[in-house]
């Protein structure tokens, strides 16, 4: 993706989720939003960005509408076009995320819910900014950047021994 440098990035991250699925876990939205302008910051983008906190329906409605896929997920990044003209903001795209999914695969992937939310938020946002998994190679460069983040912007040091980067198999 090709983004301009000279413009601070910004983030809108709210929470849609239903009085339930907001009880049961809550999510604090300015500190989300700090690690998506951080991670911004670091690979150097400029442009809007919205994370977005979902209840489970709903993201399993999105992933049937835009991955065809039938069921929840735990983060759907949606890139949009990043040639905009001059003086108007830059649209990197969005990010949605399930808490409720992240916290049920948390203790098996990334070790705490914290952790879990953070490498969501990474996740998602290197979608939007054109990295991929779909093959090993690109796989593994992702991982190593999700990685990177992480250490600077949410752990500041190594992981916790806990951290998992992969799901374990089924």
């Amino acid at each position: 993706m090709t983004a301009s440098t000279d413009r601070t990035p910004q983030v809108v991250c709210t929470d849609v989720r239903s009085r339930a699925e907001a009880a049961a876990l809550a999510v604090d939205v300015d500190r989300w939003r700090r690690l998506a302008l951080d991670c911004l910051g670091s690979e150097g983008v400029g442009g809007e960005l919205t994370v977005t906190f979902v209840d489970r329906d709903e993201i399993a409605e999105l992933n049937l509408e835009h991955m065809g896929i039938d069921g929840p997920t735990d983060v759907l990044s949606f890139p949009l076009d990043d040639e905009s003209p001059a003086g108007v903001p830059t649209l990197l795209g969005d990010v949605v995320i399930s808490p409720a999914i992240a916290a049920g695969q948390a203790v098996d992937h990334a070790g705490s819910v914290d952790d879990e939310l953070a490498l969501l938020v990474v996740h998602g946002i290197l979608h939007v900014l054109g990295h991929d998994h779909a093959v090993a190679a690109e796989a593994e460069r992702m991982r190593a950047r999700e990685l990177e983040l992480l250490r600077a912007h949410h752990w500041h040091g190594p992981p916790p021994d806990g951290f998992r980067h992969e799901h374990p198999p089924s």
